[in-house]
């Protein structure tokens, strides 16, 4: 016959009156030293008929001692309980957690609504009596999001003064001559040493990896990533606009002769020397979001007209391409007003007045027309850096004022 090894060792067994709230009833044999814990759990399977399903069955139930109304501790035994021969033991389930009352929840919500911001209802209502000025809000957000087209519109007529002040200069060939030579050299200078070694590393010929670093500001990923997009592209060693020229304007400054020449012929060299820069100056579209746009159904000529208006960025390019595309690209060659009162504050501050006569001023400002992506080179730059200091600043003032 089979023995359960508890009662084989057990000193004294108790015999305990089992009741539920269902009316089952039942005794329960235990030994002076079995857990409170071990009668609930045998307690659940009697009356689950076999076993338990979920673990937290045993901690959602509690035994209750009928005679002293006491809750059992499952952690402690028969023994430590004082439990008793024939005791009659309650097993209920525990009641869930009271919901808070209505006073409480008033208290919380309101709480939270004093710490929450009003909504756009809430600000309408309140602020319904006000005297609207809506209207020099959105002028003056607009001013302020338009900083840039007038940054450029003012660079247009900075660009026609210093033009004519250095034409004035008895020295003014040589100074435009000084200024091709920088620009040849800023040129070479362009590509990071760095960035093109990475791609050379990688297999890359060194002009086109030098080229893919010009076409996208230095960054050696996006370079790389335009290398791969264009491998297959019969025109990728093309040069970029104004690199087969660098040769000239170096020999021309070479070659000057310190001696002076006849004034027309002084305007006409001045003048074909001026055209270089332009040239050399020449708006450069953003591959990447130029082909992303043409992919959208747009013409050519369409995109690099927007992304020349919109600096290169190729959502604002979709926006103006989808929209009323204003302002046009031939307004971006019109300057601003040279009679209103910002432009001559700008012309009478005196460090823009000593950068106008300045050669590598009037680079910096047909850089930035073309190509804004560079203001960031020529607002760390010493010479050019406190002029556009100076410009920004004006502009802010007038533009609260």
């Amino acid at each position: 016959m089979f023995v359960q090894e508890e009662k084989i060792f057990a000193g004294k067994v108790l015999r305990l009156h089992i009741c539920t709230m269902e009316g089952a009833e039942w005794l329960e044999e235990v030994t002076e030293e079995t857990s409170v814990e071990s009668i609930k759990e045998r307690c659940l399977k009697h009356c689950a008929q076999g076993g338990l399903e979920d673990p937290k069955t045993i901690t959602h139930h509690k035994l209750i001692h009928a005679t002293s109304e006491r809750v059992l501790s499952d952690t402690k035994t028969v023994i430590e309980e004082n439990l008793q021969d024939k005791d009659v033991l309650l097993l209920i389930k525990k009641r869930a957690p009271a919901p808070p009352k209505m006073a409480d929840v008033s208290a919380e919500e309101k709480k939270k609504q004093e710490q929450r911001a009003p909504d756009k209802e809430a600000i309408m209502k309140i602020t319904a009596q006000l005297v609207a000025r809506q209207a020099d809000r959105v002028v003056t957000q607009h001013n302020l999001r338009d900083f840039q087209t007038e940054l450029r519109k003012i660079l247009v007529s900075l660009i026609e003064v210093a033009q004519k002040l250095l034409a004035l200069n008895p020295d003014a060939v040589e100074l435009f001559k000084k200024a091709n030579a920088m620009l040849d050299e800023d040129e070479e200078d362009r590509v990071d040493e760095a960035a093109l070694r990475q791609l050379t590393e990688m297999g890359f010929p060194e002009s086109r990896a030098a080229k893919a670093l010009r076409l996208n500001h230095m960054s050696v990923t996006q370079a790389m990533e335009w290398l791969i997009e264009h491998a297959e592209d019969p025109t990728i060693d093309a040069p970029l606009p104004g690199d087969g020229t660098a040769g000239g304007p170096r020999a021309a400054a070479k070659n000057a002769k310190p001696e002076a020449v006849n004034e027309i012929a002084k305007q006409d060299e001045l003048t074909d020397i001026f055209k270089k820069i332009r040239r050399k100056r020449e708006f450069r579209p953003e591959p990447r979001a130029m082909i992303a746009l043409m992919e959208m159904g747009f013409d050519e000529k369409e995109v690099i007209d927007a992304l020349r208006v919109n600096n290169n960025q190729q959502d604002a390019a979709c926006e103006w391409l989808l929209g009323d595309r204003k302002p046009s690209p031939e307004e971006l060659d019109k300057g601003i007003d040279t009679e209103s009162p910002l432009f001559q504050a700008i012309l009478d501050n005196p460090v823009v007045q000593l950068g106008l006569i300045n050669p590598k001023t009037l680079l910096a400002f047909e850089d930035m027309l073309e190509n804004p992506l560079n203001s960031t080179q020529w607002m760390n730059d010493p010479e050019t850096g406190p002029v556009m200091l100076q410009i920004s600043r004006i502009f802010q003032t007038m533009n609260r004022t």
